[in-house]
């Protein structure tokens, strides 16, 4: 297990500037965020050219969510 945690576990937060749009929950070092959550969010699937700004955290027993790893994201 990652950092040597019981279970793996992480948060992704969707944003649109400071506000978070969205988390998704997965249990894998992996997260989809779908068209149809893409075109509840921004009003449509999000194509080439569009950039979304999300924040990653890994989720610990001990100390909950742990520093979060911001990046951006161009199509």
């Amino acid at each position: 297990m990652p950092l040597g945690e019981e279970i793996e576990a992480y948060e992704v937060e969707i944003l649109d500037g400071a506000t978070v749009k969205r988390v998704l929950s997965t249990a894998t070092p992996s997260a989809v965020y779908t068209a149809a959550q893409q075109t509840a969010d921004w009003g449509a699937p999000l194509g080439p050219g569009d950039s979304v700004t999300i924040r990653i955290y890994q989720l610990s027993a001990l100390v909950g969510r742990g520093a979060p790893k911001t990046v951006t994201l161009t199509f």
